[in-house]
């Protein structure tokens, strides 16, 4: 997930919960409400406070930096980057606050033929690949639940579109061939080829460093004549340590009734 896709994305977030932002390139100025304030500031005696003697209220402003070039400045402001903390905490709540959501693309104004919607079930999910580093990376699936059809980045193209949660007038949508847990599969299935692809040389670098640092571990006890049991416990630690995972997660996701055209990009299998 690059810095422009994450600046999109927090820009995005805190307008849809109705918080006042001001966009400077690689510098996002957010003003919290009162509801955005109770779920990210952590600031319970304060809210406590001011609802019991009725007070007026001030929710937080937020600055974020988005733009690494910026992380190094005097500029003030949270650096987010992929793996900060606010980032993830931002992921949380839209997962607590939308883990499926159903949406309906609105014909064109004017628009008076009626206008054919055809189902497509969107995916966010998160790739995380851990050792002793950790590398993160975001998906965003899309399959037409009529032909089987996948896209990537599917979330950043509807965004561009005029949604709403209602069925809009004149319009039909057609029901899906392809079930939606059927489709789920599916695009679990596309996302482990995509991780069975993708370049492994990390978990080789891992087991390098692991092998080092045993060595060392080894090197350190060398002179004693009885291994304690520190040297157990810290092996373990390293094998721990340097143990290799692969995990991935479903963020949230919904079905897309769309009439307009998007492309595909992916093989649906």
């Amino acid at each position: 997930m690059n810095e422009q896709r994450i600046h999109q994305y927090i820009r995005q977030f805190f307008e849809e919960n109705e918080c006042r932002v001001v966009d400077a390139g690689g510098q996002l100025t957010v003003q919290l409400t009162a509801a955005m304030d109770k779920r990210l500031m952590n600031r319970p005696y304060y809210w406590s406070y001011i609802e019991s003697i009725g007070a007026e209220p001030r929710p937080a402003e937020l600055t974020m930096i988005t733009d690494p070039k910026l992380f190094s400045g005097d500029m003030p402001g949270e650096r987010i980057h992929f793996g900060s903390p606010r980032l993830h905490q931002l992921f949380d709540v839209t997962k607590e606050q939308g883990a499926y959501v159903q949406l309906y693309e609105k014909p064109a104004a004017g628009q008076t033929a009626q206008v054919t919607l055809t189902p497509w079930l969107g995916m966010n999910c998160k790739v995380t690949y851990a050792s002793d580093r950790t590398k993160e990376s975001l998906y965003s699936l899309g399959m037409n639940l009529m032909n089987g059809a996948v896209i990537d980045g599917f979330q950043p193209t509807v965004r561009e579109l005029d949604l709403t949660a209602a069925i809009p007038a004149n319009t039909y949508y057609l029901p899906y061939i392809i079930h939606p847990n059927n489709a789920v599969g599916r695009l679990e299935d596309l996302l482990d080829r995509v991780i069975r692809e993708d370049d492994h040389a990390w978990m080789g670098e891992a087991a390098q460093r692991r092998v080092r640092d045993l060595r060392v571990l080894d090197y350190f006890y060398a002179d004693d004549e009885e291994v304690p049991e520190s040297y157990e416990s810290e092996r373990q630690a390293i094998e721990e340590q340097y143990a290799v995972s692969v995990s991935v997660e479903v963020i949230n996701g919904g079905l897309f009734y769309l009439h307009s055209g998007l492309v595909k990009n992916r093989s649906g299998g």
